[in-house]
């Protein structure tokens, strides 16, 4: 019976020592595990910026709207310094001379032959040739840079316009959307009251008005979009109310209440960079109407006044003269390219953007 129990005892500790030895190997096995990546080589972890920018640069939309405006910022800010041979409002007065004979009868009634020499002094509505790479308009002055000077003026103005409208936007559809009640009645009517009043009819308007004061033609186009921009904010205020009214319900907005956080600090620190996504593709997609809103504008003789050029002022000569518009397609055909192009890049863009800011986007 001993012998027995002694047989046992050895067995239990035999198998005592095996289920140790499986355990420091398992525990060692884990060990190494967890020293180990868990993912495998050919995973790599994106933050969501670079999630972003890759769908952004996935899309070949988002390439061909990119090199459109790169192409065009280059041209209109580094063009004038490589062609600076014509300036924006500088005349060419190499016009053509003309010879015109006339005989003169003397007292002594001899005949005597005179030569006036004429020269109109404007080289106006001139074929594209080396002097003038596109030719010259009506009154003489390079068209290919006046492209370029406009193209300034036509994107500033449209950036200006587009920051001026969000930043109105943002502030009084976060104060709309945050606080409701009273606030939000207010400021929804004044934007109910604003979206009914004719956009065109208006600018024609406020121009004539700014026209008869005798506002200088430097300014007056900066002032009517500025005016213009006062007019357009109830798009972006809807869009930003509409979000933080989903957003101030979340947890994190009852935590930043609870922590004494003040509404400032609520609003611009944490609702408006949650929907800044949805505010850059609506100001990205705006870029291209006001442009096409400025150039409307110069071609009814209501935007930047001559000599300065904009690519809308550039167009609105054939309105006025029919024949230029049968015959001088140099005069009017690049600015009104130059404006589909930037047009069609912002749109671009817009596009790839909301697609690459869409939280449904997996790839």
């Amino acid at each position: 019976m001993e012998e027995k129990k002694e047989l046992q005892i050895e067995e239990t500790s035999a198998e005592q020592t095996v289920e140790s030895g499986a355990m420091k190997q398992t525990s060692t096995m884990l060990s190494t595990e967890d020293t180990e990546t868990p993912l495998d080589k050919n995973v790599r972890l994106l933050s969501p910026t670079r999630m972003v920018l890759r769908r952004f640069f996935r899309s070949k939309l988002s390439i061909i709207g990119l090199i459109m405006l790169i192409s065009l910022f280059a041209f209109c800010w580094l063009g004038p310094v490589v062609y600076s041979q014509w300036g924006e409002i500088e005349t060419d007065r190499t016009g053509n001379i003309d010879y015109i004979a006339t005989v003169i009868v003397g007292a002594d009634g001899k005949e005597m032959v005179q030569m006036i020499v004429g020269n109109n002094g404007i080289n106006s509505l001139a074929d594209p040739s080396s002097a003038h790479l596109l030719g010259t308009d009506e009154k003489g002055m390079d068209v290919f840079t006046r492209l370029m000077y406009g193209g300034r003026l036509s994107l500033t103005i449209s950036f200006l316009s587009v920051f001026l409208t969000s930043a109105i936007g943002i502030v009084l559809g976060g104060l709309a959307g945050f606080y409701g009640g009273v606030v939000d009645g207010i400021i929804m009517r004044i934007c109910d009251i604003l979206i009914c009043l004719p956009t065109l009819p208006l600018m024609l308007i406020l121009g004539t008005v700014l026209e008869s004061n005798g506002v200088p033609s430097e300014s007056y186009i900066y002032l009517l979009m500025g005016l213009l921009s006062l007019f357009s904010w109830p798009g972006m205020a809807r869009l930003v109310r509409g979000q933080i009214l989903y957003l101030r319900e979340q947890e994190y907005m009852v935590a930043a209440e609870a922590m004494g956080y003040s509404t400032a600090r609520r609003i611009f620190k944490h609702l408006i960079p949650n929907i800044l996504p949805q505010i850059l593709v609506s100001m990205t997609m705006s870029l291209g109407s006001m442009i096409l809103y400025e150039s409307t504008l110069s071609y009814l003789n209501l935007g930047v006044k001559i000599p300065y050029a904009s690519w809308g002022t550039m167009i609105e000569v054939i309105s006025k003269r029919s024949d230029i518009l049968q015959n001088n397609f140099n005069v009017w055909g690049p600015p009104g390219i130059c404006i589909i192009i930037a047009v069609l890049g912002f749109n671009f863009i817009g596009d790839g953007l909301r697609d690459a800011l869409d939280p449904k986007q997996r790839r």
